[in-house]
């Protein structure tokens, strides 16, 4: 009688053909529009595999050791999210790049938390537990990795930063998560709010559309929005608009121009199929960085300027 096989040995089992991907395909370079953390950087000869930043969400990080398979002190992160996950080609080993990883961030004000090794952390039930990108992004090997937590409160505000190290054949990946916390910005713009600032100014910024970095598919959490959009324009048949996008300077010019645009056409279309806005009235238009409403020289200027507006013909 064949006995069936527990879940999670099949997910071990997983890993296990994993590691046959070869090395030789990985990445050379970082993906578009990646950067590193400030202040924490990067070791060197690493690539960013993945990179998420997210202007609020929520993370999962350890801050104590598991005991009997289960979490002592695990924590719900709430703020602004970085996601940043680096290769490096072969060579280092895990506890090299950890280390250098702990000794920036203890340079940048952070305090320890928890920093363990495999056995020591939790093993495999500990990798689970965890915020970490997806392969082929991030790869976790959950029998050989280092893991770090840390905090620090600076100006009233409240930072907590992981680093998991571990391996994928020869090649070591890294994945640093930091979390900024905060409350949520309350980016709802109404359908009444949308006519003032047509009527007022000619235009108005829109921060409840959202898409992936580097993407111009609409995340079902635009939907609010949308539907005050569609509010907007079905209270005045008589209202045309442009729908104009917007991104931060990170990036190639051309690649921003495109991306902003293809932005727009995305929320154009949203408008047309979900909520029958007649096509004739809407226009769109990518200007990418070229109508910055905040430095591009801080996270919390670029994210101002990564936006859609509403511009009145």
């Amino acid at each position: 009688m064949t006995m069936p096989i527990p879940c999670r040995m099949l997910a071990v089992l997983a890993l296990f053909s994993l590691t046959s991907i070869p090395a030789a395909s990985a990445q050379t370079r970082d993906v578009a529009g990646a950067r590193d953390y400030p202040g924490i950087g990067r070791f060197a000869g690493s690539v960013i595999t993945g990179y998420v930043v997210k202007d609020f969400d929520a993370t999962r990080m350890q801050a104590a050791a598991f005991k009997d398979g289960q979490p002592t002190d695990a924590r719900r992160l709430e703020g602004r999210i970085f996601r940043i996950a680096y290769r490096t080609n072969p060579g280092p080993s895990i506890l090299e790049v950890s280390r250098n990883f702990e000794t920036q961030l203890a340079k940048a004000g952070f305090e320890t938390l928890l920093a363990c090794d495999t056995d020591a952390c939790g093993a495999i039930p500990f990798t689970e537990s965890i915020d970490t990108l997806p392969v082929p992004q991030m790869w976790v090997d959950g029998f050989n990795y280092r893991y770090f937590a840390g905090r620090k409160s600076e100006g009233g505000r409240e930072t907590y930063a992981s680093v998991i190290v571990s391996q994928n054949n020869q090649d070591i990946t890294a994945q640093v998560t930091v979390a900024e916390l905060g409350a949520i910005a309350n980016k709802m713009v109404d359908a009444a709010a949308m006519a003032k600032g047509l009527g007022d100014t000619g235009h108005i910024a829109l921060y409840g559309i959202y898409f992936d970095t580097d993407k111009a598919v609409l995340k079902p959490d635009s939907r609010p929005t949308l539907e005050q959009i569609a509010k907007l324009l079905t209270g005045q048949p008589q209202l045309n608009v442009f729908i104009v996008g917007h991104t931060d300077s990170q990036g190639a010019y051309d690649y921003n121009l495109d991306l902003s645009k293809r932005r727009a056409d995305a929320v154009a279309a949203e408008l047309v199929k979900s909520f029958r806005i007649a096509q004739t009235r809407l226009r769109t238009a990518g200007v990418g960085l070229l109508a910055p409403v905040g430095s591009n020289a801080t996270d919390a200027g670029r994210a101002l300027n990564r936006r859609v507006e509403l511009v009145a013909p």
